[in-house]
């Protein structure tokens, strides 16, 4: 559904308000070369231990689902890994799933939490690109409420807009999803956010680089635009608005 008339806007953030380029060359990159360190100087801490146990259960399902690359890991019990091998264990699973690119709720959470100390620290600033920035503010002032929904957690989100390289944005943003809503790909869970946020889904515009999740928006009923960027992945022919200049959007 073209744009125009709406109420709400749910952005998305890799390759719509951020630079793919970003994510895979600063976000990544900064938790593979210091995730070791990381979790051995905080080990202790129940902020770590409960990622840390978050992705040992997730390889172990991993495990029991036959993946190959998945190490199990024995938190509890008479058979209970030591705590090195119990970070050993982690760190692997850490590594492969990172390379792996999965997009899951564990690696997401502590990928997270890690980039909270880089933020905090100085080291990260989230990349925006100039004309979302000034289409998040337009969109504001005329009363229209935005929304992120990223495969990143909803920690990351805030992260990423807190600290960007156009100041902090928590301002303009009205509210976060992550896949604990529903994957991206689905149309249920662009039905699902149309009711947490109290509109129809057709009062919703929705921005994203990514036409399998412009699809499963469509066919839930919002309306639509193609974010052109780039780096992005070529998208060919296709029915929907595209746009390169948020700015340009209707109103």
């Amino acid at each position: 559904m073209a744009p125009g008339g709406y109420d709400a806007v749910l952005l998305d953030i890799e390759g719509t308000t951020t630079p793919i380029s970003y994510v895979h060359d600063e976000l990544f990159p900064y938790v593979a070369r210091n995730v070791a360190q990381f979790l051995e100087a905080r080990w202790d801490e129940p902020e770590v231990q409960k990622h840390v146990r978050a992705i040992a259960a997730q390889a172990n399902r991993d495990v029991e689902a036959g993946i190959a690359a998945a190490i199990g890991v024995a938190l509890d019990g008479a058979q209970a890994d030591s705590a090195d091998e119990v970070r050993r264990k982690v760190l692997a699973n850490i590594e492969w799933q990172m390379k792996a690119d999965r997009k899951i709720g564990a690696l997401k959470g502590l990928q997270g939490y890690m980039w909270k100390f880089g933020y905090e620290g100085g080291e990260l600033r989230g990349a925006m690109y100039p004309d979302a920035v000034a289409a998040m503010k337009r969109w504001t002032a005329a009363g229209r409420k935005v929304y992120i929904y990223s495969s990143g957690s909803v920690e990351a989100q805030k992260l990423i807009f807190g600290y960007t390289d156009h100041g902090s944005l928590l301002e303009y943003i009205s509210g976060y999803y992550d896949t604990a809503v529903g994957p991206k790909i689905e149309s249920a869970s662009y039905v699902a956010i149309a009711a947490a946020i109290g509109a129809a889904p057709e009062r919703i515009l929705f921005v994203s680089d990514n036409i399998h999740e412009i699809r499963a928006a469509d066919k839930a009923g919002m309306q639509t635009v193609v974010s052109i960027r780039p780096g992005n992945m070529p998208i060919g022919e296709c029915d929907f608005v595209c746009s390169s200049d948020f700015l340009d959007i209707a109103m």
